[in-house]
């Protein structure tokens, strides 16, 4: 029996070997060729009037939603995609709720000491967390989130040459080998689990506010009536998030007590229900405590 999974163990590919033992930390994964795009292409790529499919057909080729922690699923798709030479990771998802800082390497750029300056003048400190070195020199930093509040991804927007990886996006996992390189853990950090994101950081990563025509009369004064404002004018797919901004806001400066039942009041006028917009206003009174 020893030898037969001796065997089994070295018949497997590098790439579903390491996708395998991320799989093991609850991280779900997917398979990616050497361009660091996804190795399985869409069904439905040769029929332009398909409906918009996140899998629900039930074949791979759905890029990050086909992600999996389930070994026999991961099995699944890299022998869908045996010339996968790499997995990339899914931001956004539990136990994790991964938010990737990707510190790259573009001329003229220093995000390295950009990601410095932002944290002193925010008042932050990024907490020691996993750490992928990318063949190009740069870094990725692994950090999580609050399972109820999607971290969208960006590039640029904090400052040239800093990328966020967030919900819907995806990290190229330690391991993989792309036509540029092999990524791999930086010394001392494989074994981490990934830090918690400083709540002055998450919130520079959620969507600014907007403003918006109506002031209903609430506590707080025009600030209150301010962070009500930007909940009542978020769209589907960003009310937890906007929900989370202004009570974290509100928190730290004080009158999230007395703006937490306005606040959830406005979430409710938005389409979330009464539960979620509790619950997301309870992780923000977590994270400002």
């Amino acid at each position: 029996m020893a030898t037969t999974d001796r065997h089994s163990r070295q018949a497997t590919p590098p790439a579903l070997a390491h996708a395998l033992a991320a799989a093991e930390r609850g991280l779900a994964v997917i398979p990616l060729s050497r361009t660091k795009l996804p190795a399985l292409r869409s069904p439905h790529r040769d029929d332009p009037a398909a409906p918009r499919c996140h899998g629900e057909c039930g074949r791979p080729g759905h890029g990050v939603y086909d992600a999996t922690s389930d070994p026999a699923r991961l099995r699944a798709l890299f022998a869908a995609a045996p010339w996968a030479t790499g997995y990339g990771i899914a931001c956004g998802l539990p136990p994790h709720h991964l938010i990737g800082v990707d510190l790259d390497t573009k001329p003229g750029a220093d995000s390295t000491a950009a990601l410095r300056e932002l944290a002193l003048r925010h008042l932050f400190t990024i907490p020691p967390t996993v750490v992928v070195l990318t063949p190009s020199g740069g870094r990725h930093l692994w950090l999580t989130g609050p399972p109820d509040v999607p971290v969208p991804n960006s590039a640029g927007r904090l400052a040239p040459g800093i990328d966020i990886r967030g919900a819907g996006g995806y990290l190229v996992g330690p391991g993989s080998r792309t036509a540029h390189g092999v990524y791999a853990s930086a010394p001392g950090t494989a074994h981490l689990a990934p830090a918690r994101c400083p709540r002055a950081l998450l919130l520079l990563l959620l969507p600014p506010p907007r403003p918006h025509p109506s002031t209903p009369p609430t506590a707080g004064g025009a600030h209150g009536r301010g962070l009500v404002r930007f909940v009542l004018a978020a769209h589907e797919g960003q009310r937890n998030t906007r929900l989370f901004w202004a009570a974290c806001r509100a928190y730290e400066d004080g009158i999230g007590p007395a703006l937490a039942e306005p606040l959830v009041a406005a979430a409710v006028r938005t389409g979330l229900t009464e539960h979620e917009a509790r619950a997301t206003v309870a992780s923000a009174r977590r994270l400002a405590g």
